[in-house]
């Protein structure tokens, strides 16, 4: 009987096979798009989409320069607990390093003002830090903080601590509030997770309290195809609310 299944769900089929009989095992590269046009005898086009739809389901990853990759499993992080990216890594055994590309004060733009409720123009601390797993780039950290909250913040070089970590010792997280999205992301953003542009970007927005202070503001960029998010409940978790406030909601 012919088949008459898409030639790219075919394809899709060739290359899960081959997974599961152990041909490409986890974190190994499969065939490159040129390498199934041969293989599967199918053109370019319908190659790709095969290839994307794996990707978009996460059997794959995409590193950039090098080709597609059998996916290992996600890192996941939990929206229940304020965890830093370094300490999730570590309880997974995983390396992490970091590396602060801005640390400085700014004068808060209208948009920010209104998130941190503070006046535009009003001067905060604004971070920004490549976080890596195993020399692999897993997140990229935009935050602003209200000085107030942690007045040395501005004289931290982020080597043994996560700015997370430091505000952590400062300012306990008693209130937090989230809101997640997937987006393209920037071409800046990319070039900084090195994903390509068929790679969806998650987006974890977060902001934080200590008591009746509001402590900082946090974008949490993560490439889409190696990293989730999960829930995790303990008891002793300070109270999470998300989207419980106004200021995320307002913000597009």
């Amino acid at each position: 009987m012919q088949n008459t299944n898409p030639r790219y769900h075919q394809v899709k089929t060739y290359v899960l096979a081959g997974i599961t009989e152990g041909i490409w095992g986890s974190g190994e590269r499969v065939p490159s798009e040129n390498e199934l046009v041969d293989l599967c005898q199918v053109s370019r086009m319908t190659a790709r989409r095969a290839l994307q739809e794996l990707l978009l389901e996460g059997t794959l990853i995409r590193i950039k320069g090098k080709g597609s990759f059998v996916s290992q499993e996600k890192q996941q992080s939990s929206l229940l607990q304020i965890r830093s990216i370094a300490s999730e890594l570590r309880q997974q055994g995983d390396l992490h390093r970091s590396n602060l590309l801005e640390l400085r004060k700014v004068n808060a733009s209208s948009k920010i003002a209104k998130i941190m409720e503070v006046t535009t123009g009003a001067r905060v601390y604004y971070s920004q830090v490549l976080h890596y797993k195993n020399e692999q780039p897993i997140q990229l950290e935009n935050r602003w903080v209200i000085p107030s909250a942690a007045v040395d913040y501005i004289n931290q070089d982020f080597k043994d601590k996560t700015p997370s970590e430091y505000l952590t010792d400062q300012a306990p997280v008693t209130e937090a509030e989230h809101k997640i999205e997937a987006i393209i992301g920037n071409v800046n953003i990319r070039e900084l997770l090195e994903i390509d542009t068929d790679e969806a970007v998650l987006l974890l927005k977060r902001l934080t309290w200590c008591g009746q202070q509001l402590v900082s503001y946090a974008q949490l960029y993560h490439p889409g195809n190696s990293y989730s998010f999960g829930t995790k409940f303990q008891q002793a978790v300070p109270k999470v609310e998300n989207l419980s406030k106004t200021n995320l909601k307002e913000e597009n």
